[in-house]
């Protein structure tokens, strides 16, 4: 059954990219899939990853510890919730790519904790394009900011950002949202960065991926199309 659903949104995947327009925003462009895990058992990943996912994608630090433990399979892990601070040590422990960067108190404990173990930790920054109350994130205008502090940090790596879109109840209306967030997106691929490089726009979930492809996504972020509604 999830290989079956995994397929589906593949195939969904292929078929946005075909809407995509504009030469910044090309059809062949790679669109990378992070099967959202949380609330789902370890039997359900293995299934998953036995099926062909390669990332993984927890909201919660402390749910991806005990599943890393048991989890038994190569997998590339990606934190998309929002991080606490207490948590930072062991999120840079375990996650590969932080989705959820949102605060210059957040990125110099991810620096100060990845430096500890020599790590070099690549993350995304959250934009709250919307300036919704209900959801993290910084805002446009603080965001040029915040990547001059993580470009001239030694053990962060940015490499793009993340967005989540209002829960519209006609999910067509994602569509200029999304489209801002890529040109944004874009627009800052020329800034003069050391470090740093816009490489990824994480934006997507299972309601509205296929109109984040569509805008020019490369990274989506799909739970319940691939594996059913969460286990609570």
């Amino acid at each position: 059954m999830i290989a079956e659903k995994l397929k589906t949104v593949l195939e969904n995947i292929e078929a946005a990219k075909t809407k995509r327009t504009g030469d910044d925003n090309p059809k062949d462009a790679a669109v990378t899939l992070v099967a959202v895990t949380k609330n789902h058992d370890v039997e359900a990943m293995r299934e998953a990853i036995d099926a062909g996912v390669t990332i993984v994608g927890e909201n919660r630090v402390q749910e991806a510890v005990k599943k890393h433990e048991t989890l038994e399979r190569d997998v590339s892990w990606h934190l998309i919730g929002h991080l606490q601070t207490n948590k930072v040590k062991q999120a840079v422990r375990l996650f590969d790519l932080i989705h959820s960067i949102d605060s210059e108190h957040l990125l110099t404990a991810v620096d100060e904790a990845a430096g500890k173990i020599h790590k070099v930790q690549d993350i995304l920054i959250q934009v709250n394009l919307a300036k919704e109350d209900s959801k993290f994130g910084i805002y446009q205008e603080d965001l040029p900011f915040l990547i001059k502090k993580a470009d001239a940090m030694k053990n962060v790596h940015l490499v793009g950002l993340m967005c989540i879109a209002p829960n519209y109840e006609n999910v067509e209306e994602c569509h200029p949202l999304f489209h801002k967030m890529h040109d944004i997106f874009e627009g800052l691929k020329m800034l003069p960065l050391m470090n740093s490089e816009m490489k990824y726009l994480s934006m997507g979930m299972t309601h509205d991926y296929e109109i984040a492809v569509a805008e020019g996504a490369n990274i989506v972020r799909v739970g319940t199309a691939i594996f059913g509604p969460r286990q609570y």
